[in-house]
């Protein structure tokens, strides 16, 4: 469940406005708009779309060629004294000490702020008590990461930069992420996160932006992007590779059957029981036994594959 939508008429918490950003030839960020209100905000994309670009930029690593800037209001690398301390970031890799050990960097930083979490019950939240004294050297992978988003909300930001905070994590440590960035948005801190998993980004924003060739694509709630597909899908999952053109030939002229992924299926126009009965009929003439069959409306993943494609970016 979401929390109560900002106040109408509230700041941003991050505007954007033809932002442009280089790499040499490579234009990364291409006049690039956003705005992200209070709450939390998703940031999706294929790899290499811009996204972790977007993210420095509004942190103040990174200088845009063109455009402007703002978070909390103020520009991120003129005026990045009066930002850092009202802002928390957590990177893909890197940004510790890598001799730390894990308990006392996080308590050293909680020393710098004014009135930060209790560092203690943020141990036991996220699972870092028996890993308190290793050096991060030593960490895990997931046991880094929980670190770094640690270090990220210890001081309370206003605003919290998250670039794919539960990658490499087990389910457990998932959901552990997600119920704290829930308290947090409860308590008033906001959040732009990057994000790879479309459950998280359905489960946690309040607004999504779609980014694709540097410029954002789409965004809204999850709920207005669904909203702009089918209402309703039929999905099944089978062996990978069906013959697709057969079940078009026995569903009605305005049917579209896809395989999403290997073994997983969609097929939208009017769904209605006839067309629940000839699919299965299909299926049973084919010999295949169609598994986790349900009728449900688009999805995020649907959204983000139709406006980005398919194929696989490098």
């Amino acid at each position: 469940m979401h929390s109560e939508p900002a106040a109408v008429g509230a700041a941003p918490v991050v505007r954007l406005r033809g932002v442009v950003k280089r790499y040499g030839a490579k234009t990364a960020v291409d006049r690039l708009d956003l705005t992200a209100g209070p709450g939390i905000t998703a940031v999706l994309g294929p790899n290499g779309a811009g996204k972790s670009t977007t993210v420095e930029i509004c942190e103040g690593y990174r200088r845009p060629e063109a455009g402007t800037a703002e978070v909390l209001g103020l520009d991120p690398v003129r005026e990045a004294a009066a930002l850092r301390p009202r802002i928390g970031v957590m990177l893909q890799s890197g940004g510790v000490y890598s001799g730390a050990r894990a308990e006392e960097m996080l308590r050293h930083l909680a020393k710098l702020h004014a009135h930060p979490l209790d560092v203690s019950a943020l141990i036991e939240r996220l699972g870092l008590g028996s890993c308190g004294r290793t050096p991060y050297r030593r960490l895990s992978g997931g046991q880094q990461q929980r670190l770094a988003l640690a270090l990220a909300v210890v001081g309370r930001p206003e605003l919290v930069f998250l670039d794919e905070p539960t990658a490499g994590l087990d389910p457990q440590a998932r959901r552990a992420t997600w119920e704290l960035l829930r308290e947090l948005r409860a308590d008033g801190v906001s959040a732009l996160l990057t994000t790879h998993f479309m459950d998280e980004a359905e489960e946690l924003a309040d607004d999504v932006a779609i980014i694709d060739a540097g410029r954002v694509i789409a965004q809204g709630t999850p709920e207005e992007l669904c909203r702009g597909g089918a209402e309703n899908t039929l999905r099944f999952t089978g062996r990978p590779g069906l013959d697709l053109h057969s079940l078009l030939k026995a569903l009605p002229a305005d049917s579209a059957a896809a395989e999403l992924s290997p073994g997983s299926y969609r097929v939208s126009g009017k769904v209605d029981p006839q067309l629940l009965a000839t699919v299965t009929s299909w299926c049973a003439q084919h010999g295949v036994m169609p598994d986790r069959l349900s009728v449900e409306r688009h999805s995020l993943e649907d959204v983000f594959l139709e406006l980005t494609g398919k194929e696989l970016r490098g």
